[in-house]
C-alpha cells in the first residue's frame, strides 16, 4: 500500500495512476486522514481455464428439496 497527501498527488496524478493499474493500493490522505483510495477497475487475470478440473464436485442429490427442519 502506498499513502501520499493530497498536495502531492495532485503533482504526481500520472504516477499514481500508474501504480494503480499495475496492482498498487494508493491511499490519498488530508491532514494525515485517509480520503481516498486508487485501485484498478480491472485485476490482472492469471486464471487458466479447467485449472480447478478435479477439484469442485457436486453431489448427485444437490438439487433435491431439503428436509422441511433444516
Amino acid at each position: 500500500m502506498y499513502q501520499i497527501d493530497l498536495a502531492q498527488a495532485e503533482q504526481q496524478l500520472l504516477k499514481l495512476v500508474e501504480a494503480a493499474t499495475n496492482g498498487e493500493e494508493v491511499v490519498i490522505t488530508k491532514n494525515n486522514q485517509p480520503i481516498a483510495k486508487l485501485v484498478p477497475i480491472y485485476a490482472k487475470n492469471n486464471r487458466k481455464a479447467g485449472s480447478a478440473k478435479g477439484l469442485v464436485w457436486i453431489a448427485d442429490d444437490f438439487d433435491e428439496p431439503l428436509e422441511e427442519n433444516w
